[in-house]
């Protein structure tokens, strides 16, 4: 069975910085592509960051160098460090493979809010 457990959220102010991170289950972990996506009020879910189980990353160019996206395959965790966080990154961060589950899935995701 299918399972993303996104943490790490929180209120932080312009600047600062949060990690998120997001345990998957081993089935998809194993053989998948991770990525981040976020989705602001009134705005459609986008893509962040992607990893491929080898480690090449990619970034969306609103967040590069800024954000970094990471994996520990030991423990099916995948990461994401963001720094120097504006008030645009304001959303929900959800992780999922790369591309996204055919089937729909999303876990609950968790809430990223920066103040001015």
């Amino acid at each position: 069975q299918v399972q993303l457990v996104e943490s790490g959220g929180g209120l932080v102010q312009a600047g600062g910085s949060l990690r998120l991170s997001c345990a998957a289950s081993g089935s998809i972990f194993s053989i998948a592509a991770m990525g981040w996506y976020r989705q602001a009020p009134g705005k459609q879910r986008e893509a962040v960051a992607t990893i491929t189980r080898g480690g090449s990353t990619n970034y969306a160019d609103s967040v590069k160098g800024r954000f970094t996206i990471s994996r520990d395959n030991a423990k099916n965790t995948v990461y994401l460090q963001m720094n120097s966080l504006k008030p645009e990154d304001t959303a929900v961060y959800y992780c999922n493979t790369s591309p996204q589950l055919r089937s729909g899935y999303w876990g609950q995701g968790t809430q990223v809010t920066v103040s001015s």
